[in-house]
Formats: structure tokens, sequence, C-alpha cells
């Protein structure tokens, strides 16, 4: 029987798990759920105590994507009935920036759909970040695709903190949920952004058919990118896509995946991502035993748990929201000021 206190003095130290010990974390029976959280919470608190960062996302650029990702809702190949639209102006990017501000978010995501980011988009997502960065304190992550370098250059340029690009799944399942692009072409926008100066974060999704092995792929393949967060998104199938009869998640199925990851990354912030509320249900206060880092108000096609229910659970375990300090280029009130409907 897996001693599970064994696993976190490993971590602690800095010593990866076994093949055989990750695998025994992801199997570990329903009933010893309890003493694998412990386990996992021994590690978090180690590195980052009882705090939680928020972060919060903007769907800026929604559908038409050209990609045919079998989990997304706004790929090609996708017939679910979300909302479409072009590039978000730049009053709208920054009235999301406040809205983030307000909601005690410590990042602010700017996500679009597409394979790669035109130029023009480029532009303007980096002046509408000049302008977030000279009012709201607020650090700047963007999901935008594909990058070359260039592009990797000029966001961190106009103040981009981060670049968020996931791996989603191992190399070898790769094929089995995108064909357009490769799990080689989403190391080679790592690499761009790393070389441009930029923080990396970049994770996966749980539950797209994926095996045990697959999973401890992944989280090995991303202590090779070394990302300074790690997303651990849980598949919410959506009506219309070619994922959308796989087979449910159950919250202890969750719990062990996050689990794994806390033990394979002690020191990396890992959020609880998209799929959260549907997967965890009300089992959600317990994943922050592992993880250390949520999203509030929603995701890019599907709606969240709102901000003040989420401070809200943070403060009933006992944990406490952290906002480090952001400096802007001028200072501003205006992350208490009232915003307008985004898509206005």
């Amino acid at each position: 029987m897996t001693d599970f206190t064994i696993l976190a003095d490993k971590a602690l130290r800095d010593e990866i798990l076994t093949h055989e010990e990750s695998l025994a974390v992801l199997q570990t029976p329903d009933s010893r759920l309890l003493e694998l959280l412990q386990a996992a919470f021994t590690v978090r608190e180690r590195y980052f105590g009882k705090t939680v960062r928020l972060q919060m996302l903007l769907n800026a650029k929604s559908g038409a994507c050209q990609e045919d990702c079998g989990y997304c809702s706004q790929s090609a190949i996708s017939k679910a009935p979300i909302e479409r639209y072009g590039l978000l102006s730049q009053d709208q990017m920054v009235t999301g920036a406040r809205r983030a501000a307000a909601a005690k978010a410590q990042r602010y995501c700017i996500v679009i759909s597409g394979r790669s980011p035109i130029d023009r988009d480029i532009a303007d997502i980096a002046s509408a970040v000049r302008s977030i960065k000279q009012e709201v304190p607020i650090q700047i992550c963007c999901s935008l695709g594909l990058l070359n370098e260039r592009q990797a250059k000029d966001l961190k340029a106009a103040g981009v903190d981060r670049i968020n690009h996931n791996l989603n799944t191992s190399e070898a399942y790769h094929p089995e949920i995108c064909t357009t692009h490769t799990f080689q072409d989403r190391l080679a926008t790592i690499r761009h952004a790393r070389t441009a100066g930029l923080e990396i974060c970049s994770g996966g999704i749980v539950g797209m058919g994926e095996s045990d092995e697959d999973l401890i792929d992944l989280a090995l393949a991303l202590r090779e990118v070394k990302p300074d967060s790690i997303p651990i998104n849980t598949l919410h199938p959506a009506s219309g896509t070619p994922m959308e009869h796989c087979a449910p998640l159950t919250p202890q199925r969750c719990l062990k995946a996050l689990c794994l990851f806390r033990l394979l990354h002690p020191r990396t912030e890992i959020r609880i991502a998209g799929g959260r509320e549907h997967n965890l249900r009300s089992l959600q206060p317990l994943a922050l035993y592992p993880a250390d880092s949520v999203f509030v108000n929603g995701y890019l096609t599907t709606p969240g748990q709102p901000a003040a229910e989420v401070w809200r659970m943070i403060e009933d375990l006992g944990f406490e929201i952290q906002v480090d300090a952001v400096p802007t280029t001028q200072g501003s009130t205006a992350a208490s000021e009232p915003v307008a409907d985004l898509h206005s």
C-alpha cells in the first residue's frame, strides 16, 4: 500500500516520483483520497502557504478557428452554438482588466481564437496592454495561439508578462485530439516566448480519453518546459464537438490528477482551470489543497463561479487571497469603477 507521506517527502526534496508511484497516485482508492490530499497539501503549504491567487479570462476573439482540436467549441469542426465575434476593441480589453482587478485577480488573461494571430491583432492587443499597464495594477497573460519569435518580442515590449500555451496532453496522444498542428509546434511557441523574456503558463486537459500513462507523460513533459504556472483543465464536453460523448470525470479523478501535478511540480503555481465547476461540483474546495490558483467569473465559452463565491470558498477554507503589488505607469483607482458589458 502506497505511503503518501513518502511521496510528499520526495517532492519536498525535489526528487521525481517513479512511474509506479505516479500511477499509484492516479489509481488511489477513493477511500484513501483524503490521505493523498493531505500529502499534496504538505507540499503546497511549504511553497505557497494557504494563499490563493486568482486569474480572470477575457475571450477577446471568439470562434472561426481554423484548427480541429476535438475538445474546443471554437474549432473548425465544432457545431457548438457559441457566440462568434472579431477582436474586441481596445476599450473593451481595458474594461476587462478593470473587472479583473475588481475581482481581486492577480492576473488578467487575454485570449483569442485562431491558429496564429495576424500582425494587426498583435498590434491592437499590444496597444491595449500599454493602456492597461498605465492604469490597472494587474499582470497580463496572453493566449493567442502559435507565435513566432518576433510576435513574442512585440508582446513583451508592450508589457505582456506571461504567455499561455498549453501542451494539453502527451505527445503520443496529441494526434488523437488535434491534427492541424503538432505537439512540437506547441513547444516551439513556448520556446519563442521564453526567448523573448516572457513567463510561461502551460498545462493540460484531463478527461479527453487519455490513459494514466498519457497524464504522467504530460506532467513529465511540463517538467522539461519548466513553466511558471500550470493550469489543469478538466474536460467540460461541449455539445457539437467530437468529444461531447467522452466518459464523464468524477470529482475524485480530478482531485487525484491535481495531486499528481502538485507532487511532480512542487514549486510551481498550479491553477484549477476550465471544467472545475462541472467536474468537481461540491468538492471544489478540496481542489485548493493541491492547487494554489483558480479562475473566477468563467472561461472562454462557458460560465463559471462568480468572484464573490470564490472569495467565500477561500475564506471558508481558512485560506487567503494573495494579490501581489503590481506597479502601473501612472496609477489609477480604475479597478473599483463600474464597468460595462465587454461585448457592448
